[in-house]
């Protein structure tokens, strides 16, 4: 059998977009992860496909798995692909396109330039939710990561964008210990799904830098739910204003966030990088 498939990326966070309509696809994760493998695969840090709606009033589902196999719920840089995809393969031609992930539906709005538009919703703050172990919910918490041997405590908030992320506010990028305490926070038996750790340097009020660790992928050019994660974290700590702009290493996003009850909403651009096949 043969698959078509899409290869794009969202600042550098390269994906594989497969259309799940016209073809019966079925993927075992360690088909994913074969077809992840940069040397002997496609290569990509996560697979993403598109299905027929399973409910009334939504557009398309949307199942995202990462490099290792893992199928996750949310991959923001992939949502904007993801309605540039469904447009170019003539899938659907509705702007705005209303998605269905694991746990959440979402909004994507195309632009004129091709940029887009997510409201990813709002954040989920309560520990249990996210999903996090905490005796009570706390806009900054602590923990101590052993590390080569030493015991380091780290600070950071703790939330959901319908994924679970941890986001460290931190004095310098190029200094920090990304992978290590990626790794550390990231298995920490207090997030029992794992854990999404985002390391943001504040360079003024609307503007920060960030690097993310991804469970399932290790650190990527670009994350938008870390991006969204790390403007609410920073709003919540009374670091940044509504509108942020997000550097990554990939590029630029804009996140805007107003708190409370309202969505997170992410602006950024997608690229397509060629199309292929593979066998199953």
């Amino acid at each position: 059998m043969v698959v078509e498939f899409t290869k794009m990326h969202g600042l550098g966070n390269d994906l594989v977009v497969i259309d799940g309509i016209s073809q019966d696809v079925s993927l075992s994760s360690d088909r994913i992860q074969s077809l992840s493998d940069r040397h002997f695969g496609i290569g990509f840090d996560q697979l993403l496909l598109v299905e027929p709606p399973s409910e009334p009033g939504v557009d398309f589902d949307y199942r995202i798995y990462n490099a290792d196999g893992t199928e996750v719920e949310h991959c923001g840089n992939g949502t904007r692909c993801f309605a540039n995809f469904v447009h170019a393969k003539g899938l659907t031609r509705k702007n705005p396109i209303k998605v269905k992930t694991s746990n959440r539906i979402l909004s994507l709005h195309r632009h004129d330039d091709l940029t887009v538009s997510v409201d990813m919703g709002a954040p989920e703050l309560v520990p249990e939710s996210i999903p996090f172990h905490a005796d009570h919910q706390a806009t900054v918490y602590s923990r101590c990561l052993e590390i080569s041997g030493e015991e380091v405590r780290v600070d950071f908030s703790a939330l959901s964008m319908g994924n679970p992320h941890a986001v460290l506010i931190v004095e310098d990028l190029a200094m920090s210990a990304v992978k290590d305490i990626g790794e550390a926070l990231g298995n920490h038996p207090d997030f029992p799904a794992g854990v999404n750790v985002g390391f943001m340097q504040i360079h003024t009020r609307d503007a920060v830098g960030l690097r993310v660790y991804e469970r399932g992928v290790g650190e990527t050019l670009a994350c938008g739910t870390g991006a969204c994660a790390a403007v609410v974290a920073g709003r919540l700590q009374g670091v940044l204003d509504a509108r942020v702009t997000v550097e990554l290493p990939g590029g630029l996003l804009t996140v805007s966030w107003q708190q409370d009850s309202s969505s997170v909403v992410m602006t950024g651009p997608t690229a397509t990088v060629f199309e292929g096949i593979f066998h199953l």
